[in-house]
């Protein structure tokens, strides 16, 4: 079977994606700009983390 080509890391994620790399460029401060204007929850991928909650934030919801 052929390798699959998606093979996540997050160091290279958030070299490319994430808020510092937008920030560095022209368009990536752009990009910035139309998600705070539509109202995504999270600008860039430096952030998925952020907002997610565990069984410690949560203890009353069960994990599967």
């Amino acid at each position: 079977m052929v390798k699959r080509t998606y093979q996540p890391h997050r160091i290279p994620r958030k070299r490319e994606h994430g808020f510092m790399a937008r920030m560095a460029t022209k368009n990536g401060r752009a990009v910035l700009a139309r998600r705070r204007l539509k109202g995504r929850h999270a600008l860039t991928v430096s952030e998925e983390k952020k907002f997610t909650q565990t069984k410690y934030t949560m203890p009353w919801r069960k994990r599967w």
